[in-house]
């Protein structure tokens, strides 16, 4: 929905109001239809000791709020100057409901001394709203955000446990001198923190945070370990120094009288399997909770439409967004195969995709990739990602494009695998007779890109000299860093003695580190195009729901599960005609409104045939941009490990795509964001 960001001095030092601008400007693409500013001096360095603020826009949007002064103008640049300031609030608006001047933010409640800077949506709104009404408060506009600062007044920080949606926002609350800041249960919605001696900054991105700090940028080397083992990063780090993001389902509360800030978990992912609940009842409770959540999301004063791959999550969103609009928008991406390989000859979907979009009338828009197309955004692409996750995410990009020249809402089917065990060779080669076993064949799994024993190879000798001197806890990086994260990752695997509770757990895993990386991957690249993305699979509701079913019901035959090389993506070695398949509820349910080609379709992932094409057409900028003679890679990683790596995916002995894509963003990230060491 929006992009904000912010600063408070933690010692009641004067902030440095010059960069205020350029840090909600960094935002702009998050929001384009209004701009916001508030600064606060929070008496501590008055002699009345009282609180004052002022609130701004900018010259752009002058005109929707004449009595706004404009930050950018003389006489904004007159006001800023009257006072010390000691906070400060950003907002970039993308306008979804009440497009009115009346949502404008940042937003204060009729006392004024609570302020609220929000991005996101809360789907239940509505009946917070009437609940508050009953309670005897006012709106003044028929926003989501509004509701947000009334139900803060009502009931304090605990208001997040009552919102059903995705969410990051920061509230300034001048009788309790505190700044709360807020992120949802699994973090749709992205919040950045970078910590200084005397300040705290905070953004929707990175970006903001740099405009902030006005320096040439470090690299957090533990974070690189982490990123080069699980193409991820586990922890709160981020690739960027001192910069960290605020885990999902948390809040943090910073007392200005003291300096003091305190982190609390109000959510965490816990099954609570009724093992009385029959498939009948699970499916259709699937169906009904699967509906109401569309039609929540499908609230907006904008138009709205759904992503449609050929699979069943992004289908069965689609259908009752059909059924809830009527004739929506969809779109989806497909790639040229005339230079694939056998086994990657299934990767286009358009073909399922068309006969559901037929099914269900929708007006249906794709786009087609060919094997340059990665090269041509790569750079746009790493700017727009900043924070490097997971896999090739090219094919996203684009299809946000595709979709933001035609609504500014889309549905996405994020989250149905994790939620109902869609990945049943992931659990597979975790599965062991202990607990013990369980936690070494899964982590074994999961280091996706280069193992610690390749580790020596991957970094040049001054990295190796610098990660051996660095600590993360009690562990010690090239040894046990990576291990120490993971473990504290993984939750109760001490308990995970049974398949079912190893498959739980795993569950547990995915949608604390692998959903969530394809969470942020998924806002960076809609907002860049001013596109807001939402998971119905993900509601409140839905989810409260899912955690109730037995994993038996999704997954039959656990003991049948047999794990296979997921790089390969083979139909026929990933779905053997004895093999399972996950989401049975899902498919079950689903069976009497999708085709059935949707619910008998193998899992794959959303993925161009990059192996054939690395070896291909793309093989010359590979070299380009890997082995240049003057490229930043080297400044941390062996030149000899990287030219390997790509010799042995052109020669077709392995195939490394990931590791090669992760390595080209790796460099190209460097250059981008000028990183010097």
């Amino acid at each position: 929905m929006c992009g904000i960001a912010g600063v408070i001095s933690l010692r009641g030092r004067p902030l440095a109001t010059s960069r205020l601008k350029p840090m909600v400007d960094a935002l702009a693409h998050r929001g384009p239809d209004d701009a916001g500013y508030f600064v606060w001096n929070s008496g501590r360095s008055e002699p009345r000791g009282e609180g004052f603020g002022c609130a701004f826009t900018d010259r752009e949007f002058k005109q929707q709020f004449p009595l706004l002064p404009a930050l950018d103008a003389p006489e904004g640049r007159e006001r800023l100057a009257s006072a010390n300031w000691d906070l400060f609030l950003g907002h970039r608006r993308l306008a979804i409901l009440d497009l009115s001047p009346r949502g404008h933010q940042p937003m204060s409640d009729r006392s004024g001394r609570r302020w609220l800077a929000y991005n996101g949506e809360v789907y239940n709104f509505r009946e917070l709203r009437s609940q508050l009404e009953k309670r005897g408060y006012h709106f003044q506009s028929a926003t989501d955000t509004e509701v947000i600062l009334y139900a803060y007044e009502e009931w304090g920080i605990e208001c997040v446990e009552r919102l059903n949606g995705m969410f990051a926002f920061a509230l300034w609350d001048d009788t309790r001198r505190s700044l709360f800041l807020a992120r949802d249960r699994f973090g749709i919605k992205p919040l950045y923190l970078c910590a200084a001696p005397d300040q705290l900054a905070f953004a929707s991105e990175v970006k903001a945070l740099l405009a902030w700090r006005n320096e040439r940028q470090k690299l957090d080397l533990l974070a690189l370990n982490e990123y080069f083992s699980f193409q991820n990063i586990l922890s709160d780090r981020t690739l960027f120094a001192d910069v960290r993001m605020l885990p999902p389902g948390t809040v943090m509360e910073i007392d200005v009288e003291n300096g003091r800030s305190e982190r609390r978990g109000y959510w965490d992912l816990e099954f609570r399997e009724d093992t009385a609940l029959s498939r009948e009842a699970a499916e259709a409770g699937f169906a009904e909770h699967l509906e109401a959540a569309v039609r929540r999301q499908c609230v907006s004063d904008v138009p709205v439409g759904s992503y449609l791959s050929g699979g069943m999550d992004s289908g069965s969103v689609s259908c009752f967004a059909a059924r809830q609009l009527g004739r929506i928008f969809t779109f989806t991406v497909g790639f040229d195969l005339s230079e694939a390989a056998e086994h990657e000859l299934h990767f286009d979907e358009r073909a399922r995709a068309e006969l559901l979009a037929n099914t269900f009338q929708t007006e249906h828009y794709e786009c087609v990739l060919h094997s340059g197309d990665m090269e041509a955004c790569l750079d746009e692409l790493v700017w727009a990602l900043e924070d490097l996750r997971l896999g090739q995410s090219y094919p996203n990009y684009y299809v946000a494009r595709l979709a933001s020249k035609f609504v500014k809402v889309v549905l996405t089917g994020a989250g149905g695998d994790e939620l109902f065990a869609g990945y049943p060779w992931r659990y597979a080669a975790a599965l062991a007779p202990s607990a013990a076993d369980y936690v070494e064949n899964y982590y074994r799994y999961w280091q996706r890109l280069v193992s610690n024993t390749q580790k020596q190879k991957l970094y040049n000798a001054e990295t190796r000299a610098r990660l051996g001197e660095l600590r993360d806890g009690d562990a010690v990086p090239f040894v046990n860093h990576t291990l120490s994260v993971f473990k504290r990752t993984l939750g109760n695997h001490r308990e995970a003695g049974s398949p079912a509770a190893q498959v739980r757990n795993a569950l547990y895993f995915e949608c604390k580190t692998f959903l969530h990386g394809l969470l942020v991957v998924e806002d960076k690249l809609s907002m860049a195009h001013s596109l807001e993305a939402r998971v119905p699979l993900l509601d409140n509701e839905l989810v409260d729901f899912a955690l109730r079913i037995p994993i038996e019901l999704n997954l039959e035959g656990i003991e049948r599960l047999a794990p296979i090389d997921e790089n390969l993506l083979r139909r026929k070695r990933v779905y053997g005609s004895r093999a399972p398949l996950g989401k049975r509820v899902p498919r079950s349910a689903m069976s009497k409104i999708l085709p059935r080609e949707f619910l008998e379709a193998p899992k794959q992932g959303f993925s161009a045939p990059d192996e054939s094409w690395f070896r291909g057409r793309s093989e010359a900028y590979l070299r380009d941009v890997l082995l240049a003679g003057d490229s930043p890679l080297y400044r941390f990683l062996s030149r000899d490990f990287v030219a390997a790596v790509l010799a042995e995916h052109v020669s077709g002995r392995v195939n490394r795509r990931l590791l090669i894509w992760s390595l080209l963003c790796f460099a190209v990230w460097l250059e981008r964001f000028e990183v010097e060491e």
